[in-house]
């Protein structure tokens, strides 16, 4: 894997030995949250596009992925407190917890963080699987963020099989500056959100993400696949500046932050 930005004084001797695997230490030391005053909550998403603009192949993303898009995955779930993810991703994708992994053990506790990321996932109806491993198997108990006018029925379900209902919205749906700051007011600061597409285009439409890491996979699908941000558009584009670039086998890495 080459480093293509930021650019450095390397030679060119350096610069062909810059292709090469990364360890999990130097990813962490690159996605690493920017230093938050106290209070203060950043908003991350992890996205992956083939070249013609598709988030999804097959109805997931495994397809657009590679072996370094994963270990990239898997680092910024070992930086985060939180990982927020819609209900139709956690259906379609299979989710399950979110798991201790023994090379961030020491990363997370000098930060302060639990042995695992909290998974918070967003639903109006709250149609989830509560037998489901991702709320009777977490190493930390699952969340659910919804709406006030949720069903109650769907609710007491929840509370029974041991997660946790965030009520983050007047109406039945979620309201994405609400969820940001009830999750921070958990102290759950450094969030991580995986999507789908209908959940990050609120977030961008609401204007509180504050990076954005996206894979862009060198494939081709055609067809209908929804974009990496769906839902309705905003009125003036948002605008983010590159931070870091990496590239490997035509992947590139990118990793982008709001103006």
């Amino acid at each position: 894997m080459r480093r293509l930005f930021p650019v450095t004084d390397m030679t060119a001797d350096d610069a062909l030995a810059g292709d090469r695997e990364w360890s999990l230490d130097e990813l962490a030391d690159l996605y690493a949250y920017p230093e938050l005053p106290s209070e203060d909550v950043w908003l991350r998403a992890n996205m992956v596009s083939s070249l013609d603009g598709a988030g999804q192949h097959g109805g997931r993303s495994q397809p657009l992925s590679s072996d370094t898009d994963m270990r990239i995955f898997g680092t910024l779930r070992g930086l985060a407190d939180v990982i927020v993810v819609g209900a139709q991703t956690v259906r379609q994708e299979g989710y399950r917890p979110a798991r201790a992994r023994d090379a961030f053990a020491a990363r997370r506790a000098a930060a302060g963080q639990g042995p695992a990321p909290v998974i918070a996932v967003v639903s109006a109806s709250l149609d989830l699987d509560f037998s489901a491993p991702l709320f009777t198997e977490p190493l930390v108990p699952t969340l659910v963020l919804t709406g006030a006018a949720a069903p109650p029925d769907r609710a007491d379900a929840a509370t029974r099989a041991g997660a946790e209902v965030v009520i983050a919205g007047d109406g039945p749906g979620v309201e994405p500056d609400r969820a940001k700051a009830a999750l921070a007011k958990r102290g759950l600061r450094r969030q991580l959100t995986e999507g789908g597409p209908r959940l990050l285009g609120q977030f961008v439409a609401a204007g509180v993400l504050d990076e954005l890491c996206l894979t862009v996979s060198p494939t081709m699908t055609a067809g209908t696949a929804q974009r990496i941000a769906g839902g309705p558009s905003v009125d003036v584009p948002k605008r983010f500046a590159v931070a870091s670039v990496l590239e490997e086998a035509g992947f590139l890495f990118t990793r982008y932050r709001r103006i």
